[in-house]
């Protein structure tokens, strides 16, 4: 998505990537499990778009699917973001222990160049209330430069924890983009935003 609030700090380009191993009971982006679906780019078309509204966004969130089922080329993707000054911030239901443990060079090189990392996966039975952007307790905010620091996820008294954003696009099509399976129970409470001629969010996987 070219321009969201809503998937970590500040005015961000949003990457969702197609694939999922870990696939959490739940998950509120199912479509994204198959890795066979979706329609693949490069890195170095994926940044170029990036680059296009480089201007309107302070960084880059990486979220899927499963960003480090596929690290190498978003590795790529996130050098590219940095050298634009952009921030870098990847959601993942492996948790860094595990991450820092794999001796894979793409996870390495994905973590190097990521800012802020939220991992853990969803837990259905243990949502979150009270901080933005992740959907249970148990998934942590890892700040892993000074970009970011503890408490930029943190909900101001009177804010609703979840942002839901709504686009409506050429034809009258309208994509959601935020917290889908909480959308509809609590639109009323949430920011929404009506952004005429915004394309639909579709899932992309780097190749």
């Amino acid at each position: 998505m070219p321009v969201t609030e809503a998937e970590g700090p500040g005015r961000r380009f949003a990457v969702w990537v197609q694939g999922c191993a870990i696939r959490c009971p739940g998950c509120c982006n199912p479509r994204m499990l198959d890795p066979a679906r979706g329609r693949a780019t490069s890195p170095g078309a994926l940044a170029a778009r990036i680059r296009r509204v480089r201007a309107e966004i302070e960084g880059v969130t990486l979220l899927g699917g499963e960003p480090f089922d596929q690290a190498a080329p978003l590795a790529q993707v996130a050098r590219a973001c940095r050298a634009m000054g952009l921030s870098v911030a990847v959601f993942t239901g492996y948790p860094l222990e595990r991450l820092r443990a794999r001796r894979d060079r793409g996870a390495r090189a994905l973590l190097a160049t990521t800012d802020l990392l939220v991992d853990g996966p969803y837990l259905a039975s243990r949502p979150e209330r009270d901080r933005r952007w992740v959907g249970s307790r148990n998934q942590r905010f890892h700040f892993l430069t000074d970009r970011y620091r503890p408490g930029v996820e943190s909900v101001a008294p009177g804010e609703p924890a979840e942002t839901v954003e709504v686009s409506i696009g050429p034809g009258g099509r309208v994509a959601l983009n935020g917290w889908p399976v909480l959308a509809g129970a609590n639109v009323r409470g949430s920011r929404t935003r009506r952004r005429p001629g915004s394309p639909r969010a579709r899932a992309r996987r780097p190749s």
